[in-house]
């Protein structure tokens, strides 16, 4: 075909947006640019599009007086809805199987939806975390086969990294900066302005897509292995019997110590984008070992953390077969409802693999959720003085604002209290991580 017969991209003044996928990273984008354009908010849940309608989001990302202000933003379950759009930004979760490989079901299905309406001159920008690569050779097929329209002729892609970070208040959509690409010079500018036009940090615009997937994959793989590191650090102070807390803020009197923590590792990014990488270097013949050792690490904190639990207790001679635990947090976070890969889990199975019966407490996370997603049930207040052992695993302000002593209360007199985020001074716990 001649260059001539290539379709022509709208301007960024005609640009009308799709959202596909409304939940932590695709609400916050939605009401920025409903602000100020045309956007269609599109997600296959219904009780969520309801929530919605209603100024009601139960990740609190976003308030009623935001979604307010979004007044060319509108909600819908309807895929046909979307037809009217020529720029289709995908936010769909990348979840890892049971077998830690990366499941891109949602970000196939998703392509689908979108290459049902997709017409010529079309664009399609993909925000979700995947592999270098991911976007032109598994979700390009399918925008090709279910449009029956060419790439980089008909219709056009771009990739532009989510960069939210769930419950943070201070770090927001429009305030960090932004890495923009496109799958042609043109549509990579055109992509590039349009982010910078809710942006106030600014863009970085990447030489390829490939380049931007790859600078968001590595994003959190650093940060994986400087935990691992810590985590690491904190194991083998604990057989010295030194306090970590106090050493790194030893060390972190030195001006270029990075000031990581050790903890679990869970939620929907640093726990899971490695395996991304991992899995496609693998295909090609690698096998990471720096990557995979710090993930080795990570994921096994909570049976360590366990383990030391257990041994405290039976040197506070507490009976560990029948013992009542009280797990404080289950979010993978602070002060946040988001249960996404939560490794608060591995230590509440832990604790039953040793016969302890186990309540879980948090005033953030959604008990039916929880139950759905993981088969566990939340309490909605501990009983005063019943616990052998008091497990505090996430760091909400309720927790920090009652202090060991308020904490404690929950517990029998001879109770132990083991802070896992050493947020306790160091005489108010048991041991701390």
């Amino acid at each position: 075909m001649n260059s001539t017969d290539i379709a022509t991209a709208p301007s960024l003044e005609d640009l009308k947006i799709a959202v596909v996928g409304l939940g932590y990273v695709g609400l916050p984008l939605a009401v920025e640019f409903g602000r100020i354009r045309d956007v269609t908010g599109f997600d296959i849940n219904q009780s969520r599009i309801d929530a919605l309608r209603r100024g009601e989001d139960t990740t609190l990302e976003t308030d009623a007086d935001e979604l307010a202000a979004a007044k060319q933003l509108r909600f819908t379950t309807d895929p046909t809805d979307l037809a009217q759009c020529n720029l289709y930004i995908v936010t769909v979760p990348t979840p890892i199987d049971a077998h830690r490989r990366p499941d891109l079901t949602p970000l196939i299905k998703a392509s689908e939806t979108v290459g049902k309406v997709l017409k010529r001159g079309d664009i399609v920008v993909y925000e979700s975390t995947v592999y270098p690569g991911a976007t032109e050779e598994d979700c390009v097929p399918v925008l090709e086969r279910l449009s029956g329209l060419t790439y980089n002729h008909d219709f056009f892609c771009g990739y532009s990294p989510e960069r939210i970070n769930p419950g943070d208040k201070a770090h927001r959509l429009p305030t960090i900066r932004k890495v923009t690409s496109g799958s042609t010079p043109e549509i990579a500018t055109l992509v590039d302005k349009l982010y910078a036009s809710i942006i106030t940090a600014g863009t970085y615009k990447a030489e390829t897509i490939r380049v931007a997937e790859a600078a968001k994959v590595i994003e959190n793989t650093q940060r994986d292995l400087n935990i691992a590191l810590i985590n690491e650090l904190a194991i083998i102070f604990n057989r010295m019997d030194i306090d970590t807390e106090a050493v790194l803020k030893a060390a972190g009197t030195k001006w270029n110590f990075l000031p990581f923590r050790p903890g679990l590792v869970g939620g929907h990014c640093i726990g899971v984008d490695p395996y991304y990488l991992t899995h496609k270097a693998e295909t090609l013949g690698y096998h990471p070992q720096v990557i995979l050792a710090g993930r080795r690490i990570n994921d096994g904190m909570g049976a360590y953390v366990v383990g030391q639990v257990v041994k405290g207790m039976l040197k506070g001679r507490i009976q560990v077969d029948g013992a009542r635990a009280l797990v404080l947090g289950f979010t993978f976070k602070e002060d946040c409802p988001d249960i996404r890969n939560t490794k608060v889990i591995d230590i509440v199975s832990e604790l039953q693999d040793y016969g302890i019966v186990v309540d879980i407490h948090d005033p953030w996370a959604n008990s039916q959720e929880a139950q759905r997603e993981y088969g566990v049930d939340l309490i909605p207040s501990p009983t005063q003085s019943a616990y052998d052992c008091i497990i505090l695993a996430v760091a909400h302000h309720q927790f920090m604002e009652m202090g060991g002593e308020g904490i404690r209360s929950w517990g029998t007199p001879s109770a132990m209290l083991f802070d896992i985020k050493s947020i306790l001074p160091k005489d108010q716990s048991d041991w701390r991580l």
